[in-house]
């Protein structure tokens, strides 16, 4: 009797079959929707990588559209002619200029007779990275009498800022920063931009050395005279002009307008009506019988002859 109670209670093997199908059934049903969950996961989290991706890429393409490169006002193929000599220090004789002060003035030279047809101003052009030690050194040396040449009408004096120093900062890019200083100084407050030029190169740094901060940059700029401080001291702690300095230097390294096939290969590189100056740097007296000889060649080059009065 107990026998058959037992055979009673115990699950066909059909049943069994069935249950066990039945259970993998569920298991696979739950592992599917665990897939699917983890699936969702996954694709959201991509998703959303991608959308924040595209927006990073959007907001930086933003930025870089909304300032765009600049170029500095008051420059003519790069060059940024002298308007005014004023605020260095040099025409009292209190600037630094080593030797320049022995030079005689260029008033000693014979005034032309006055019947004679005036003489057209020489155009003197000067390449000048503001870490060059040569830079520093002609500019020191032939100062007084380019500023005097400018104030009398002599001459048309020009700065054409390069950046080809710019490795020898430690990393600071100082040559590229002071070029786009001078820019700024060039746009925003023109006359004192010789002074500027003059106090980058009369208080040059090392060198290898990090040179001035643009803080410093932009305080040296306001100490020269600079007018609007507030937008000058902006222009050069932003660099507004840093990237039109990189383009200068290339394309004076490319070749150098209205001159025979002249490129720049170095600084300072001094062009006196195109034709490269290549005598000491630091002997004005030399500089000066170069320009005269140049000016000279000019003159009679193009002079027309003055017609003999009849009796």
């Amino acid at each position: 009797m107990s026998n058959d109670d037992e055979s009673q209670t115990v699950p066909a093997p059909s049943d069994r079959r069935g249950a066990v199908r039945e259970k993998a059934i569920q298991v696979q049903a739950k592992q599917s929707r665990a897939r699917m969950i983890r699936t969702a996961a996954i694709v959201v989290a991509i998703a959303a990588i991608v959308a924040v991706t595209a927006m990073v890429v959007t907001m930086t393409v933003g930025t870089a559209a909304s300032k765009p490169l600049l170029d500095p006002a008051n420059v003519t193929n790069d060059g940024i002619v002298v308007t005014s000599v004023t605020g260095t220090g040099i025409a009292d004789g209190t600037g630094q200029l080593g030797e320049a002060e022995e030079t005689p003035a260029p008033s000693e030279t014979p005034t032309p007779d006055a019947s004679a047809t005036t003489p057209p101003a020489v155009d003197i052009r000067v390449y000048v990275d503001y870490l060059s030690p040569g830079s520093r050194e002609f500019q020191l040396a032939n100062a007084l009498q380019l500023s005097t040449w400018v104030t009398q009408g002599a001459a048309q004096l020009s700065y054409y800022p390069v950046a080809m120093l710019t490795s020898k900062s430690n990393g600071t890019k100082y040559s590229l920063r002071a070029s786009s200083a001078a820019a700024c100084v060039a746009t925003h407050s023109p006359d004192e931009f010789f002074a500027f030029t003059h106090a980058l190169l009369e208080q040059q740094p090392e060198v290898d050395t990090d040179g001035f901060a643009d803080t410093e940059l932009a305080d040296l700029a306001i100490a020269s005279g600079a007018s609007s401080p507030k937008v000058v001291r902006a222009c050069i702690e932003e660099e507004d002009y840093a990237a039109w300095a990189k383009s200068a230097t290339d394309r004076a390294l490319e070749g150098i307008p209205d001159t025979d096939d002249v490129a720049l290969t170095g600084t300072p590189m001094i062009l006196v009506n195109g034709t490269p100056y290549v005598g000491a740097l630091d002997d004005p007296a030399e500089f000066s019988q170069f320009v005269l000889t140049i000016a000279s060649d000019s003159y009679y080059k193009t002079a027309t002859p003055t017609p003999t009065p009849s009796p």
